[in-house]
């Protein structure tokens, strides 16, 4: 018997899927299999593909795991499309002139993007969005450039835009539509989304379409709009949309679509009963082209059972949700999203100060058709199975936010065991019950794999498996990774990754979970500048720059005030920068003075001289303690019976720059009077005619919380000591962003337990908690002082890496009381709070 021969023509995410799918049923071990791939790279995550402008690489891009093509005999040939396919002498002929006698021929060929036939577009710096090589050639671009325009205002098109503002380019987004993404939001979720991206700088052109690219000597200078309006610009995206790649189809007489698309049946076979087609390239038998992945996999599922002869599978559909996060916004549809089913009722929550947009479609019965959500997706994972069933809440309860409707006692036990939890690779709630392990349900299922949006309902799935570890990256609590690093002395993300992490997560660059987790551990334990090399990676936003981020795009400075003491002639400097540099200033409610409306590349100008003047960075950017209040004491007070003054600045000296779980706010009272509300921090001293009363755990943001009193009638020596043991237990033992409030709820045993721990050391630990602080207190440096010490690390503060000493555009000011104030007009109109619910 002559071996069987399968060609298939095309290696993007579903031709990789269905080589996957082939190896599991045994086919590549009984047939010849030759791969023809036009890119010069093997497959790669095309959904992740703005990942790359946030620093992941093309190899970390791959969906080929190593050695997969080998071990399973595939032939793949790169950089060599099919050019001619002979069905009569079943052969397909490559670019490199070799020819393949084919059984069975897969057309994987998926789509190429629309670009809309107007003059100019093939002018010197156009581009398209969809591969590796076209976000290279942008980024080249880029570096020359100061204004984009991304014309397509769909899902790729705001992927694009968000690309385009990272890399520097004041940008812009030109959408035929009367809203953004018009395909998956309706007019509430369009404005939404509209106004969020909008404040983040970028300018949205909706109803208006692109009519001309102007060039001077063939290079893009600008472009001209259907309403009669221009733009100058130096770069063009085209992101209007994909085609259906059927040409070699209708060049082989293969039957396509009036549309576009080869025609396929139920079994995704073409005209040809020996040709098949998947993808975004096939004309499925329900006359869609669908553009999404997950109906792609699908697709090669099929293809693969029918040459396997294992088992009968049919495509005739498939789910459209989609979630996704774009320029940092929350978007997610499901089901009928827009009511075209007809006669049915829409339940909406929009609160527009938020940029929050939630609507349910359902049916008169109550069943789920569908729904929007924008800025929040939080329930997408519960709703999107649920869609074509009664939920068993009242649907307003599954919009509204926490605490302004009944509670939603709905979880994902609730689902039925046939509700497909993962549309990735369809996956149902009882296939992922059948395991035990977040990990076993990615290996077995490959639920989870995909756009990830499933993974917290899986885990929610398997209680029993109780798999508390920080993310998908480590199997680790943040309180056994703190030990982990404390004990083997690790100094690198990546090291703890690849020795510590989860199986599949090792050699990855980890998520945005666990990532500022760890940084904030090295960084408790001493490891040095937070920026530095590796660490720069693992930081939050505020702390890339070292200053808290406004909603315009600026920043604010806040010098630290040791216990709110402050001399006349640091006033007038505070005073003086804040005239100089047209700041904003403000009294905070941590007795510091907060300076807002500087742009990035001044930052280093504005703490040179403060540095100068003699203050320190406040640490208002970081996770870390922030300040210790204090009233003036019995220094000036009548009623003061300790000097709460010098308290307060020796405990902020001690503990400034400490890095936590969570921020750390403290405050030292001079009298029982608790002028300071000493009682609402995370630690609190109150004085005592005999010494200082420790609190500890308080709150007083969203949720309120009286501290606790650990100790009383102190030494100065023995309250410092408490307070170190207290902070260090706290940082050792609690959860990633877990305030100490919180974090003493649950800790088990409470306040008995805690004050069995610090104050009576029933652990052992004591001296190793005072050690470690020790360490702390000795290591500090000033992060500002550091940076102005060393012109590499000053180069980070610009706006714009390919014109450093060009300011934002986008941050702009307005008069306001004397001072100024963000313009938000440049943005868009702020509006009042909604909290609508309509039926």
């Amino acid at each position: 018997m002559t071996t069987p021969t399968i060609v298939l023509v095309g290696h993007g995410m579903v031709g990789q899927h269905f080589l996957e799918a082939l190896a599991e049923r045994g086919v590549t071990a009984r047939a010849r299999v030759v791969v023809l791939c036009e890119e010069p790279r093997p497959a790669y995550d095309r959904v992740q593909l703005t990942s790359y402008f946030s620093g992941r690489t093309p190899d970390e891009l791959s969906l080929v795991e190593d050695g997969f093509i080998a071990r399973h005999g595939i032939e793949l040939h790169l950089d060599d499309p099919a050019e001619h396919i002979d069905r009569a002498a079943r052969t397909v002929t490559s670019r490199a002139g070799r020819t393949f006698t084919y059984d069975t021929l897969v057309l994987a060929t998926g789509s190429y993007p629309f670009v809309p036939p107007v003059p100019g577009r093939d002018a010197e710096g156009c581009f398209v969005y969809r591969t590796i090589e076209d976000l290279l050639a942008i980024e080249e671009y880029a570096k020359t450039s100061r204004t984009g325009v991304v014309v397509g205002g769909g899902l790729l098109g705001l992927e694009a835009a968000g690309a385009l503002k990272g890399l520097g380019l004041d940008t812009h987004i030109v959408e035929f539509a009367p809203r953004l993404m018009p395909v998956q939001v309706d007019d509430g979720g369009g404005a939404a989304l509209l106004r969020t991206i909008e404040r983040m700088g970028l300018t949205v052109h909706t109803g208006v379409g692109t009519q001309e690219i102007v060039t001077a000597d063939s290079v893009v200078t600008g472009m001209n709009l259907s309403d009669g309006s221009a733009l100058a610009t130096d770069l063009v995206v085209f992101s209007a949309g994909v085609r259906p790649r059927d040409q070699l189809a209708r060049d082989t007489g293969l039957t396509v679509g009036e549309r576009g698309g080869i025609v396929v049946d139920e079994r995704c076979r073409t005209s040809d009963p020996d040709v098949y087609a998947i993808g975004e390239c096939a004309l499925a038998a329900d006359g869609r082209v669908y553009g999404l992945v997950a109906p792609g996999y699908e697709m090669a599922k099929t293809v693969a059972d029918a040459l396997a002869g294992t088992a009968e599978s049919s495509f005739t559909g498939a789910d459209l949700s989609t979630k996704l996060k774009l320029l940092g916004v929350d978007v997610a549809s499901f089901g009928d999203a827009h009511g075209t089913a007809g006669d049915c009722l829409d339940v909406v929550y929009s609160d527009s100060r938020s940029g929050i947009y939630k609507k349910l479609v359902v049916a008169p019965d109550g069943t789920l058709l569908g729904g929007v959500l924008v800025g929040d997706a939080e329930t997408y994972g519960m709703l999107r199975p649920l869609t074509g069933s009664v939920p068993p809440v009242p649907p307003e309860q599954l919009v509204l936010p926490a605490g302004a409707g009944a509670p939603v006692a709905l979880g994902p036990s609730a689902l039925p065991d046939d509700a497909v939890v993962c549309s990735c690779h369809n996956v149902t709630k009882g296939q992922i019950c059948e395991h035990t392990t977040l990990p076993e349900v990615k290996k077995c299922t490959k639920a989870g794999t995909g756009c990830g949006s499933c993974v917290k309902v899986i885990g929610q799935l398997l209680p029993h498996a109780a798999d508390k570890g920080l993310c998908g990256c480590f199997p680790y609590t943040r309180s056994e990774l703190y030990e982990i690093v404390r004990t083997l002395r690790f100094t690198s993300y990546a090291e703890l990754l690849d020795s510590h992490g989860r199986e599949d997560a090792r050699g990855g660059d980890g998520c945005e979970v666990c990532k500022p987790a760890v940084g904030s551990i090295l960084a408790s334990l001493g490891g040095g500048y937070i920026l530095d090399g590796e660490q720069g990676a693992l930081q939050d936003t505020n702390d890339h720059f070292l200053a808290n981020l406004q909603r315009n795009g600026s920043y604010s400075i806040v010098p630290r005030i040791p216990g709110g003491e402050i001399t006349p002639d640091k006033l007038i400097v505070i005073g003086e920068v804040a005239r100089d540099f047209g700041l904003y200033t403000k009294i905070t409610g941590g007795q510091r003075i907060d300076m807002f409306g500087a742009r990035v590349e001044q930052l280093p100008a504005i703490w040179t001289r403060l540095v100068d003047a003699g203050f320190e960075s406040g640490h208002a950017y970081g996770k870390a303690l922030r300040t210790v209040k204090s009233c003036v004491g019995q220094t000036w007070c009548r009623y003061g019976v300790q000097d709460s003054v010098r308290m307060a600045i020796d405990l902020e000296l001690r503990y400034r720059g400490l890095r936590a779980p969570h921020k750390l706010k403290s405050a030292v009272s001079g009298c029982a009077r608790e002028c300071a509300e000493a009682q609402s921090k995370d630690f609190g001293v109150i004085a005592t005619a005999n010494g200082w009363n420790l609190y500890v755990g308080g709150n007083g943001g969203a949720t309120p919380r009286h501290a606790d009193l650990l100790a009383q009638d102190l030494s100065d020596a023995e309250l410092v000591r408490l307070v170190d043991r207290f902070l260090m237990f706290y940082i050792r033992t609690a959860d990633r962003l877990e305030r100490t409030s919180v974090w003493l709820e649950r800790l088990e045993g409470g306040l008995d337990h805690l004050r069995d721990v610090v104050v009576h050391d029933s652990l052992g630990l004591c001296d190793e908690l005072e050690a470690l602080m020790a360490g702390h207190v000795a290591g500090y440096r000033d992060e500002w002082a550091q940076t102005l010490d060393d012109p590499d690390r000053l180069r980070r503060f610009v706006s714009f890496v390919n014109a450093p000493d060009a300011p934002d555009p986008s941050v702009r000011f307005v008069p306001e009381r004397d001072q100024i104030k963000p313009d938000l007009t440049v943005l868009t109109t702020l509006e009042t709070l909604e909290g609508t619910l309509t039926r």
